[in-house]
């Protein structure tokens, strides 16, 4: 199980919504909770919460560990991964192959990249439609393990926050 240190931000039912604390500030943005210029949580609108189990009754404000599956990290990273770059190479050949015999070198690398792009997209499609399913699998799912009893404020940064 991977842990990772979080405090609670809201509550309801048996499901928490938890923003991680990271122990070392950000070395872009100096920050500990969240991101300020992450450039790809801007493009994609990362938000710095996230849904987790709550068997421990946990409470808006306290400072819990959280856990998920190693096998499923190492699963989806491989796949997260994997996948588009995969796709990619696919597409180039299958454009590749679709290119008539007396083309020039120009067509050979425009039918190339296409055919990365397509496969590209069709990699990211494939991916975002199985993290959906995922949403159901409860092996994939962070799970609010115990309370930690080190306070938020021992993660702080010490250039002031």
């Amino acid at each position: 199980m991977i842990e990772e240190h979080a405090v609670v931000v809201a509550v309801k039912d048996d499901v928490a919504m938890l923003e991680v604390i990271r122990k070392n500030p950000c070395g872009l943005c100096g920050k500990t909770r969240g991101c300020g210029i992450s450039l790809w949580g801007k493009l994609f609108n990362h938000k710095s919460t996230f849904k987790a189990g709550n068997q421990i009754g946990a409470m808006v404000g306290d400072n819990v560990i959280v856990g998920i599956e190693e096998h499923a990290m190492l699963k989806n990273s491989m796949l997260i991964y994997g996948i588009p770059l995969a796709a990619l190479l696919l597409g180039a050949l299958f454009g590749m192959a679709l290119l008539p015999a007396d083309a020039s070198a120009v067509s050979k690398d425009i039918y190339a990249l296409v055919g990365a792009a397509a496969g590209l997209a069709l990699g990211l499609l494939w991916l975002r439609g199985r993290a959906g399913g995922q949403r159901f699998d409860p092996g994939h799912q962070p799970v609010i393990l115990r309370r930690d009893d080190v306070p938020a404020t021992h993660f702080k940064c010490q250039r002031g926050e």
